[in-house]
């Protein structure tokens, strides 16, 4: 009996890694499946198809497939400057966010004071309004920036606000026997930060900053109702007006922005998933 039962835990275990994955594999099967049919039902939801059943008639939503080819170019030429807004718009975030964090936990109290008045002007009005003040605004005072310079002030300063305490949490996360160590080897605080804190802290608001940029890469629509940066949603409202097919318009631009989150969110898991494999690996050597 006993030289029977080592060989029946390895089975036993096998067993159940197998089990493991056989219902790992139905579950994404199912959800494969399932996204098929919701793919297909609204395909059929936008067929443009005519029927009855029964005393009911059923009218889908018919496109103009023609227009749509004819102005997809355009509203696609949008792409590239919306992706260029988000990027430099969450750059000017991460710098402000990281100055406002830094002042946040400075013990100087105009640093202090300026940090949290300014997160406090910012979350307390809205992006609208923040993207307007800079296109009508400033004029007035003499001040006129172009339409992309514009916009990402706007939009960096109000996603810098919020993404303080996303940078504040990462930096207070550093353990503080880290700062401890540092010191007594000799090292400034300036050189703690450089060298120590910051670098531990990057690696943990890098998801969080992802998920920022994926949702600025939506808020650069906003933009549109200054008609002065042609990105995706104000190409689209401008050809659906034209032709009064809005509908069109805006589902082309619907779209293109669906595959740029997608697309982006896919890069994020990588990035996610190569900095938790380097986080496990340095966990390893550390024990």
């Amino acid at each position: 009996m006993s030289a029977s039962s080592p060989n029946q835990n390895p089975n036993q275990l096998e067993q159940i890694v197998a089990r493991q994955r056989q219902q790992q594999q139905r579950f994404k099967t199912g959800v494969n499946i399932s996204y098929g049919v919701l793919l297909l039902a609204l395909a059929f939801l936008f067929s443009g198809l005519e029927f009855n059943i029964g005393p009911i008639a059923i009218t889908t939503i018919s496109l103009d497939f023609v227009f749509i080819r004819e102005r997809i170019g355009f509203i696609f030429g949008g792409v590239g400057l919306t992706i260029m807004l988000a990027i430099l718009s969450i750059s000017l975030a991460c710098v402000l966010a990281l100055l406002g964090a830094l002042g946040r936990l400075s013990k100087f109290p105009p640093a202090y004071a300026l940090s949290t008045f300014y997160i406090s002007l910012i979350r307390g009005t809205p992006l609208l309004l923040q993207i307007i003040f800079f296109f009508l605004a400033l004029p007035q005072l003499g001040i006129r920036l172009s339409g992309l310079t514009a916009g990402v002030l706007a939009l960096g300063l109000n996603y810098g606000a919020y993404m303080t305490e996303i940078m504040r949490a990462g930096i207070q996360s550093v353990g503080i026997g880290q700062r401890e160590a540092a010191l007594a080897i000799g090292m400034t605080q300036s050189q703690i930060m450089r060298r120590i804190i910051l670098p531990q802290a990057f690696r943990l608001v890098v998801p969080p900053i992802g998920n920022e940029f994926i949702a600025m890469l939506k808020d650069t629509s906003l933009i549109s109702v200054t008609g002065f940066v042609w990105e995706i949603l104000w190409r689209s409202q401008r050809v659906g007006r034209q032709s009064f097919r809005n509908l069109e318009a805006l589902l082309m631009a619907a779209l293109f922005y669906w595959i740029i989150t997608i697309i982006f969110s896919a890069v994020q898991n990588r990035i996610e998933a190569y900095l938790g494999k380097g986080e496990r690996n340095s966990g390893g050597m550390i024990h």
